[in-house]
């Protein structure tokens, strides 16, 4: 994941926003597809979960893309994996929630993990594009240079936005408590916790005065 490839294709300049874009865009089009066809048949708490995966998406497809600053690029082939993977999970969170009942029978527990799930995926999605935000302004000279970020749980952990991801991802899993919801906070999860901890390391080696008591990951733990 972390592999220094000096001299991998890069996809960089104006480009990049629509290679994001691009590799997001199936992760939006598709679950909107499924919730769109089905929307009249399909159970309340099945479309609530659906419109909640575009929300994110809308987000990450739409927006983000054409708000980030110059950066370094991305390498060709990390866009094409991401590509392939954001039509993967697409088409399972797409077609899972659109044509099987989450929940049979409406229990306690199932109004008690609505709540929590949704609450958390909110309280996640705040914090990730507070983060974003935060990042986005440390480049609003124009220049590319690094710096260390301050505010929101910058503060405490290097990897915010990774962290409020995650925590959106664990959210939806709570809230749809299905197999697809379940693999994809766990992939997620797989995947930014070890970059957030790669993040850490850089801003140590690279800044003499980075504050010695954030954490990696998750606040005053990791």
């Amino acid at each position: 994941m972390f592999e220094i490839l000096p001299y991998a294709m890069l996809i960089s300049g104006a480009i990049t926003k629509w290679a994001w874009f691009i590799q997001e865009l199936p992760s939006l089009c598709i679950p909107l597809y499924y919730l769109i066809i089905g929307i009249i048949d399909l159970p309340l708490i099945n479309a609530f979960i659906l419109i909640l995966f575009c929300l994110h998406y809308i987000n990450r497809t739409l927006i983000y893309p054409f708000l980030i600053k110059q950066g370094t690029g991305t390498p060709a082939h990390i866009f094409l994996l991401c590509l392939l993977f954001c039509t993967v999970n697409g088409y399972m969170q797409g077609k899972w929630h659109s044509c099987n009942n989450v929940y049979l029978v409406y229990f306690i527990n199932t109004i008690k993990f609505s709540i929590i799930g949704t609450s958390t995926f909110i309280i996640g999605m705040i914090i990730n594009i507070t983060s974003d935000s935060i990042l986005r302004n440390l480049r609003k000279d124009g220049k590319s240079n690094y710096k260390i970020p301050y505010g929101g749980l910058f503060e405490y952990i290097s990897g915010a936005n990774f962290f409020g991801e995650c925590i959106e991802w664990i959210g939806y899993a709570l809230l749809a408590r299905t197999p697809p919801a379940f693999a994809f906070a766990f992939s997620t999860l797989c995947n930014l916790a070890p970059r957030a901890y790669h993040h850490h390391r850089w801003y140590h080696e690279k800044f003499d005065n980075y504050p010695k008591d954030r954490k990696a990951f998750i606040p005053f733990v990791i």
